[in-house]
């Protein structure tokens, strides 16, 4: 990467708050891009450089807040997965990203935020922040994708961003890391690629719920949580008639997440709790 072009980004931040926030296991960065001096490049730039464990900051993505282009938006976002490509949406970006402009006093109310997915709602009650990812779009049932590792049934639907959801009968010995890639890049979702979701229904003393894990497009690997990943296996589990909403998932990091669904709109709502870290500054060694 050009040397000028990375000391040029350093000047422009120098001196900035960076911000660590967290929800369910997924950790992210946040920069105030109020004034706009951030280009959409430029923050492709930031979350690869930033993102990187050992040799710089580390998260599994990096997230700008604009000013909003929308009347009912407050605020708007760029989000970039680690390796500095752009997703429409993320549930537990949403998330976390609502607990710092509540914690930073930017907002008092329930508010909405701008996404290239479009206009969400975001309520945040202390460490608890519910967002609104709307009605799923593109739902396919019973999608038999054939790999090199074996024919697998999945269900597909889009929940802001796209997700493939396999029914696993031991989710402990799923093979995340094995089979995610291989339908992450199946030909069926090119070119945009899907994240893959590996969940078991566990039924105990006549509870439902749902135990998930992960692999992420973008990270290119397993996440501890994925709030878009929940919010679509919750939907797909709910479309099949298997459970009933509010419906709890226990994600690979141990965190409990809440979705619900509206029963005529099928508005999906996800729950959970946030972690507003620390602010840090950074110096110009962390983008080499």
């Amino acid at each position: 990467m050009a040397e000028d072009l990375i000391k040029n980004l350093f000047q422009k931040i120098k001196g900035n708050p960076f911000y660590k926030v967290s929800a369910s296991g997924n950790d992210f960065i946040v920069y105030l891009n109020f004034d706009g001096k951030i280009s959409l490049e430029e923050g492709q730039v930031l979350a690869q450089r930033l993102c990187r464990p050992k040799f710089s900051v580390f998260a599994d993505g990096f997230i700008m807040i604009e000013k909003p282009a929308h009347p009912q938006a407050m605020f708007s976002w760029k989000f970039y997965n680690s390796d500095g490509s752009i997703a429409e949406m993320c549930g537990n970006g949403a998330r976390s990203v609502a607990r710092l402009l509540y914690e930073l006093s930017l907002v008092k109310e329930p508010f909405y935020l701008e996404t290239l997915a479009g206009i969400i709602y975001a309520e945040v009650n202390g460490k608890r922040v519910k967002v609104s990812l709307g009605k799923p779009s593109n739902l396919k049932l019973d999608i038999t994708l054939r790999t090199d590792y074996d024919w697998v049934m999945g269900h597909f639907v889009n929940t802001g961003v796209p997700h493939i959801v396999l029914f696993w009968e031991d989710i402990e010995s799923a093979p995340v890391e094995k089979i995610g890639p291989k339908i992450r890049y199946h030909e069926l979702f090119k070119p945009a690629g899907t994240n893959v979701n590996f969940i078991e229904l566990i039924n105990t003393d006549g509870e439902k719920y749902l135990k998930i894990r992960t692999y992420e497009r973008g990270v290119e690997g397993e996440t501890l949580a994925c709030g878009t990943g929940a919010a679509a296996s919750a939907y797909i589990a709910y479309k099949l008639g298997l459970i009933k909403p509010p419906v709890k998932l226990y994600t690979k990091g141990g965190e409990i997440l809440s979705v619900d669904i509206t029963p005529q709109e099928e508005v999906v709502y996800l729950e959970g709790d946030t972690g507003f870290l620390f602010q840090f500054y950074i110096y110009e060694d962390a983008l080499y």
